[in-house]
């Protein structure tokens, strides 16, 4: 297998729980703002935390190994937790489309691509040029986000009165995968 077919599989691979993450947020319905929002700053994540783990250093990266997994989970189950709040307190106002304030947004995204600090590890220890495989996975990681929005919006649309709720549980399922290893 050639250096940039395993490049593009690793991508695809931590790109999945964004897509993951990006369907449960769809499911509540975003504007096409959000959604370009959301979409730029998953691939900003994960394009940026493998170079930040380079940066940390073996030591840090090691300890923070098994760690940010969970670390990456609870905030995510947070944020689920919050949504479905959210979808109880407004209530069925007929209004699916929310808009994701940047402080959920990046919340979000560090836990969704917080793995990806020990990615960056590995890939400097193979001498894999970090900068394409940073640029590389957030390009991957930006369409996987796209794809999981749309999805989601679509899927949101037949459940209408759900939609917000059936969004945050999604995200803590995904935060539940996550900490079981699932998805990485």
């Amino acid at each position: 297998m050639s250096a940039l077919a395993g490049l593009l599989l690793v991508s695809v691979s931590v790109g999945l729980s964004n897509f993951a993450g990006a369907i449960g947020i769809g499911l509540s319905g975003v504007d096409r703002g959000t959604r370009l929002r959301v979409g730029v700053a998953f691939g900003l994540f994960e394009a940026g935390m493998p170079l930040l783990g380079l940066l940390l250093g073996a030591a840090l990266a090691g300890r923070l190994g098994s760690l940010g997994r969970y670390v990456g989970a609870v905030l995510l189950m947070a944020t689920g937790a919050y949504t479905i709040w959210q979808g109880h307190r407004s209530g069925a106002r007929g209004d699916r489309q929310i808009a994701m304030d940047a402080r959920a947004l990046a919340m979000t995204a560090v836990a969704l691509s917080i793995d990806n600090l020990v990615v960056g590890f590995a890939l400097g220890v193979y001498r894999v040029n970090v900068v394409l495989a940073a640029l590389t996975m957030g390009v991957v990681s930006v369409g996987m986000s796209l794809l999981g929005l749309e999805l989601g919006s679509r899927l949101g649309e037949r459940m209408e009165g759900r939609a917000e709720e059936a969004g945050g549980a999604v995200l803590i399922l995904v935060g539940l995968a996550l900490a079981a290893g699932v998805l990485h």
